[in-house]
């Protein structure tokens, strides 16, 4: 269902290869369910526009969802589950909005509903979680969730492009979408440390109300400064289980450079899952792209032909996110364009023992010493309240 970049991908992997000594069964494509027409595809005899020749054929035993978004995704992929049909999706909304109801409802009739490819395009993460590390409580996860966002920030870091440079170099390259709103405003990242956490606490969080902040207001001075500090600037998933719920949030940080996420550039993705037993263990590789992501649908498919059905990921309803304002953060602050000589008084008045990075009449940087969060944030707002309105001011948190 759905003949975009990932559905098509979804049909040329299979079409190269049955997957018989894998799967022990073929595994071929029956039908194709799209509103747009594909004469000139090779598979042109496949295509159908009613939901109901995939819905009432009985030889059909998988249908893979990559509509994307909420409305009919999610009514084809009940009515499918419903008919005792097993769902492979890459639909990270979904999943993140409807997981637990469709977990559910897969279980209650027997059938699978997998989404490996919803985090981290061809990066085994999901099966991992829920099979390798099951004998694991999970602390917490930390990663860099998005392709998009990772190749600007990267090419802002080396070219020296600024932020509208290197979104229209990543639009080029068919690495962003022409609204890239969902990756530049951390949406897409939300959805899916919703999705890491539900897997690892066990209850289904509301993506919608985890903190999210993109990089849209990410500077190419901001980065050269933190670059001169030691750090590098990555767009982070974040979330935490806490004795009250489940502490989440997206957002830029400032990573040390010796950070295991400091590192990762362009298009690849990268997450660190603290676990009780093995530790801190890191999951790297390409985190988006037509072939990888239909890789890891296909692999799903495989997987229910193998298992028959049996196990899966699962979490229920009822999920409970936490404020958290930590003891000991630092954050890097970033003044643009500031004309009043005061500034400089004020910054070591209301943030004594910082460290300054830059310190001329054009920007002031410097990065706080620890201390409560709200406490530094009451700070920030402090010090708008002395800038003149032509200034530009950035806070970022520091990691580490």
């Amino acid at each position: 269902m759905g003949y975009g970049t990932v559905g098509s991908g979804v049909v040329e992997v299979i079409s190269a290869n049955s997957f018989k000594k894998k799967a022990g069964e073929g595994l071929c494509v029956k039908a194709i369910l799209d509103i747009r027409d594909f004469a000139d595809s090779p598979f042109s005899n496949l295509f159908t526009k009613d939901f109901n020749v995939i819905l009432n054929d009985c030889e059909i035993d998988i249908v893979v969802e990559t509509i994307g978004g909420i409305s009919p995704a999610f009514e084809f992929t009940k009515s499918a589950l419903e008919s005792k049909k097993s769902v492979v999706t890459s639909n990270k909304e979904l999943v993140a909005a409807k997981g637990a109801e469709l977990i559910k409802t897969a279980r209650e009739n027997g059938v699978s509903y997998l989404f490996e490819a919803s985090v981290g395009g061809g990066i085994p993460i999901i099966r991992p979680l829920n099979n390798c590390l099951a004998a694991n409580e999970i602390y917490e996860i930390t990663g860099i969730l998005n392709g998009t966002t990772n190749y600007i920030l990267t090419q802002m870091a080396k070219s020296g492009q600024s932020f509208k440079e290197a979104l229209a170099a990543a639009q080029e390259k068919g690495y962003a979408e022409q609204d890239p709103s969902d990756d530049i405003e951390g949406v897409d990242t939300c959805r899916k440390i919703a999705i890491l956490s539900a897997l690892s606490y066990g209850k289904q969080l509301e993506s919608d109300k985890i903190p999210t902040k993109g990089i849209t207001n990410i500077t190419l001075k901001d980065i050269l400064l933190a670059k001169k500090a030691g750090y590098a600037i990555k767009l982070i998933g974040k979330s935490k289980k806490t004795k009250d719920g489940v502490y989440a949030f997206v957002s830029p940080l400032l990573l040390p450079e010796e950070h295991p996420l400091a590192g990762v550039e362009d298009v690849f993705n990268a997450i660190v899952v603290q676990a009780s037993a093995t530790g801190d263990v890191m999951f790297y590789g390409k985190g988006a792209g037509k072939m990888p992501t239909a890789s890891a649908v296909v692999a799903d498919c495989i997987d229910i032909i193998k298992h028959n059905n049996s196990g899966g990921p699962t979490w229920e309803d009822g999920g409970v996110l936490t404020v958290v304002n930590p003891d000991d953060v630092k954050y890097f602050i970033h003044i643009q364009h500031h004309k009043n000589e005061d500034i400089k008084n004020l910054v070591d008045k209301l943030f004594k023992g910082a460290k300054w990075v830059e310190k001329n009449d054009d920007d002031i940087a410097f990065i706080t010493d620890k201390a409560n969060e709200k406490d530094i944030l009451n700070g920030i707002n402090e010090l708008k309240k002395g800038l003149g309105d032509s200034a530009a001011l950035t806070s970022i948190r520091v990691e580490g």
